[in-house]
């Protein structure tokens, strides 16, 4: 038998170098997130197990729930959609040093606005109705973010206090009043109907299949976004600027970069993506505003961008999962699993995620004996109370003095 030659490793030596280069450091930022929701897919597992259902057979229908079927795919898109626009609400205000914890409120006046010129106005063409609703609905979007800026620039208010006030401001002031008074549908003979007129057909979002499914447009217009969003910020000097914002604002001020114009210009996009996702909800889901809109899509935004490490190609990734379980959560039921699991996951994700120092931690001791440079071959230099083997004098140190004289 011909034995291997010398110079050629084993195959462990290989793996655990192929083990080293995946978990090196600088891969965290994508590894982190995939860990956290792998280790909350597990707590889970364990969960369903113990409670003496089948954890496998849950899986599979919350997984073929949200993918089996094309209303499924549909359904998942659409939320998949929704929550990239409002994770990247979150991440946009984060890269310039803001958490804006208003996308529900920004939703919701942008969910409105898409309502009002989808019934208001009939041009006839989807190629002018429906990019006015949209529009509409960004900019409702964006003035709501930017009153959090002006407060937050010419007042001091801390934009976490202001975005939350502004929630409920905007939340009231369309349900409590628009909705049930200027904006509520009316029957042909006068009686008054929940919600909102339905909008027209130009403005509906078009899809694929047609009415058998909500596979369409929605997606494709939140993959462009978060799309555009990554180039703007890591491409653009503007979006250097964000970040540069974000960074440190003393120093960019110092450099020239205007911060106050930052701060609007980061909020004002912000709002803008929460506001679309408002309309893509009236656009392409319920086509009316609903008399009960509490979707909560907008704090689901902080969750999502948090654990897509507020990169918008990371948000649009974990989105896209948590748009597949979201919606095929309902299929739990058939196995007396409470619908609201999914849910359960995101949490348990976002709380892994909250701990990505320990994370980081075992990862870098898995690499570090991947390698076995420090587990087979401890450097002595580094043992408690070890001198190096020379010191080297000081060129300041004062000469002995002679005895003699």
């Amino acid at each position: 038998m011909t034995e291997p030659s010398p110079s050629t490793p084993p195959l462990s030596t290989h793996l655990r170098s192929c083990l080293s280069r995946l978990i090196a450091p600088q891969r965290h930022p994508i590894l982190l997130p995939l860990v956290a929701v792998a280790l909350a897919l597990l707590v889970c597992f364990i969960a369903i197990w113990l409670t003496g259902k089948d954890p496998v057979a849950g899986y599979q229908k919350m997984f073929m729930g949200g993918l089996g079927t094309l209303r499924a795919q549909g359904d998942s898109s659409t939320r998949a959609a929704i929550l990239t626009l409002t994770g990247l609400s979150v991440a946009v205000a984060f890269s310039a040093g803001l958490f804006n914890i208003g996308g529900e409120g920004q939703l919701v006046v942008g969910a409105i606005a898409a309502a009002f010129v989808g019934q208001a106005i009939a041009p006839g063409s989807g190629l002018i109705h429906l990019p006015l609703a949209l529009g509409a609905a960004m900019l409702a979007g964006a003035l709501l973010a930017l009153g959090a800026a002006w407060l937050k620039v010419r007042r001091g208010v801390h934009e976490v206090i202001s975005t939350i006030l502004l929630n409920w401001i905007a939340i009231y002031l369309v349900e409590g009043w628009l909705v049930t008074g200027p904006l509520r549908a009316q029957s042909a003979t006068g009686h008054t109907l929940p919600g909102t007129a339905q909008i027209a057909a130009t403005a509906e979002l078009p899809r694929f299949f047609g009415l058998r499914s909500d596979l369409g447009f929605a997606i494709l217009l939140a993959s462009a976004l978060a799309l555009a969003v990554w180039i703007f910020l890591g491409r653009t000097w503007r979006g250097f600027e964000l970040r540069a914002c974000g960074d440190s604002p003393e120093t960019a001020r110092a450099s020239g970069i205007p911060v106050a114009r930052r701060v609007y210009l980061a909020m004002a996009i912000s709002g803008a993506c929460a506001g679309l996702a408002g309309a893509l909800i009236i656009l392409g889901m319920h086509r009316q505003y609903p008399a009960m809109f509490r979707t909560g899509y907008g704090f689901d935004g902080i969750a999502i961008s948090l654990i897509g490490g507020n990169h918008p190609l990371g948000v649009l990734g974990v989105a896209a999962f948590f748009g597949i379980i979201r919606a095929g959560g309902t299929s739990l039921q058939l196995l007396q699993i409470h619908r609201t699991f999914p849910e359960l996951i995101q949490g348990l994700a976002l709380l892994f995620v909250a701990g990505k120092a320990i994370l980081a931690h075992g990862l870098l001791w898995l690499r570090v004996r991947a390698d076995g440079s420090s587990a087979d071959r401890p450097d002595p230099s580094a043992a408690v109370g070890a001198r190096p083997e020379v010191e080297p004098e000081p060129e300041s140190a004062p000469k002995p003095k002679s005895s003699e004289g």
